[in-house]
């Protein structure tokens, strides 16, 4: 599928949405068709795999026949189908018995069949509870299809739902489906629903323009990044994943490599946890090659990041992260003596930005790279926050300061900063990066295109200096200043005055004054012709 048609898919599929809803608030709507995207997908993949593995035995049906292969196929051999779904639960880590399969979803849809609802929720149930490895429990535990937001009663809610879903069947059959397809109509969709559902349902999404900045700096080499992308990335970590779009942007930029080990990501907000896991898995990322977990950063809810022992301890090659912007929190006595922050302090209950930082930089392996976006406070406040990056800068691990513009977030208009953090790094200077100029203007939002990202990635990777917009400031400098980045300090964005040139000017304006006079005097000759009287 060209990349035309993907964008005409997204924009199909969100118009369903847009004409659909209703007065349905967008975030609600967004669960129910981003799960029946998912379905399509599961769906498609089960029955190729399927095909595949009954081979001549899978039925062929006739024109016409609306029917679901897998559901001629089980009941013309009920005596192996146990063992038929052993083979696939062993191959394709799932499996969805026929009924509730998308393409008999869609047909009892299509025929408006009354039984839609309670199959649809027998179907999310059992793949909930039955399909699954355990780690994808509560996958639908969101989706509501008993609300009254579809209508009140039964029979309403089936008739909406049946409408909905023969929408997007319809939508989706003129195109390729395979599952690059449909992750990026998700991913869109994802994306429009952020855009149209207010500011703090931004929160969950950044937008691919920042992914990729992120992305392009954390894959390439950490100690020598003008000698290109790493290799491999073994892990790379996201402690507020949202919907997971930026670790699956580092995940496209190391296909051209060796790709990730795996990839990790936690979320304190369930129904985004869940979209985070479908998407994955809508992107072609096997339930083994990923790992997302559901609870919060601060406290540090996941076992796994709680291990005592240095040698056990999860460390990541890269980690990025988009975390809630000056998020109040409760810092307490036990969360002073926690191995994240025991050396640098807490940060004030006001802002937990300098704790996420923290909590994401412990984790990073010495030899990695970690990419944060925070608001510009974190740059110059006092207090806590200028104890932590007073520290962090004097241990070297404050590498690259990018300053961006502003209005780029769903989630708030203010202009936010990239930091880039490592624990070990060669150059003993700070790069600043003014970007803050340089971007197209949007009606909502304002874009970055692409020659804007490579022009800070390029940046980054080479360590250029350029008037205005990037410099590498020697510590000491940075130790003059008290230690604040505010990155004013460093770049100077005013216009240099250009010179005059007095000479040519007073040759101009000679030569303009002798024009004005003639254009006078011709002006008289006519007025003193026409009898009035003549200008001064």
């Amino acid at each position: 599928m060209t990349e035309q048609d993907q964008k005409l898919l997204g924009a199909i599929l969100w118009g369903i949405a847009d004409q659909l809803r209703g007065a349905m608030n967008a975030d609600d709507f967004r669960d129910y068709m981003l799960s029946f995207l998912f379905l399509r997908y599961l769906s498609d993949n089960y029955e190729a795999a399927a095909q595949k593995e009954l081979g001549a035995d899978y039925p062929k049906l006739k024109t016409g026949d609306r029917s679901a292969p897998l559901a001629v196929w089980y009941a013309q051999n009920p005596d192996d189908t146990a063992e038929f779904e052993k083979q696939m639960r062993r191959k394709t880590h799932y499996v969805i018995q026929p009924a509730y399969l998308w393409s008999s979803i869609a047909e009892m849809a299509r025929t408006h069949n009354g039984e839609l609802l309670r199959t649809l929720q027998n179907g999310f149930d059992y793949i909930e509870n039955e399909s699954f490895a355990s780690t994808f429990g509560g996958l639908f535990s969101e989706i509501n299809l008993n609300s009254e937001k579809l209508g009140k009663g039964y029979t309403p809610q089936n008739a909406k739902l049946c409408t909905i879903i023969k929408a997007i069947a319809d939508g989706l059959e003129e195109f390729s489906t395979d599952k690059d397809t449909l992750g990026d109509a998700y991913e869109y969709l994802i994306g429009q629903f952020a855009a149209g559902s207010g500011k703090k349902a931004g929160e969950f999404y950044t937008p691919q323009e920042i992914s990729s900045i992120l992305s392009g700096i954390v894959t390439l080499d950490s100690q020598e990044p003008a000698t290109g992308k790493r290799k491999q990335l073994e892990s790379v970590f996201d402690f507020a994943c949202g919907s997971g779009s930026l670790l699956l942007n580092v995940r496209q930029r190391m296909k051209e490599a060796n790709g990730i080990g795996k990839i990790f990501g936690q979320e304190k907000n369930i129904t985004t946890y869940n979209l985070a896991r479908m998407n994955m898995l809508l992107h072609g990322v096997k339930d083994s090659e990923f790992e997302i977990f559901h609870g919060d950063t601060l406290t540090n809810e996941w076992d796994m990041l709680r291990e005592m022992n240095p040698a056990k301890m999860p460390k990541f090659d890269a980690v990025v992260a988009n975390p809630p912007f000056s998020y109040r929190w409760e810092p307490t006595e036990a969360l002073g003596e926690d191995m994240r922050f025991k050396n640098y302090g807490l940060a004030p209950k006001s802002a937990a930005d300098f704790s996420f930082l923290l909590h994401g930089f412990h984790y990073l392996k010495p030899d990695g790279a970690m990419a944060i976006i925070l608001p510009h406070g974190v740059l110059f406040r006092g207090g806590a926050e200028e104890r932590i990056r007073t520290k962090l800068l004097k241990e070297g691990n404050i590498d690259t300061v990018i300053g961006l513009p502003a209005n780029l977030f769903f989630s708030t208009g203010i202009p936010v900063c990239i930091l880039v953090l490592k624990k070990c790094k060669k150059p003993d200077d700070v790069l600043f990066i003014n970007a803050a100029d340089h971007f197209e203007k949007g009606k909502r939002q304002n874009r970055l295109l692409p020659e804007h990202i490579e022009k800070i990635i390029g940046t980054y990777q080479h360590r250029k200096e350029e008037a205005r917009y990037a410099r590498r400031v020697p510590m000491e400098e940075i130790e003059a200043k008290g230690y604040n980045l505010n990155i004013s300090r460093y770049i100077s964005t005013s216009q240099a005055e250009s010179e005059i040139d007095l000479q040519a000017t007073h040759a101009e304006l000679e030569s303009l004054a002798q024009r004005i006079s003639t254009a006078r005097n011709k002006h008289n000759d006519f007025l003193r012709e026409l009898g009035l009287q003549p200008l001064p």
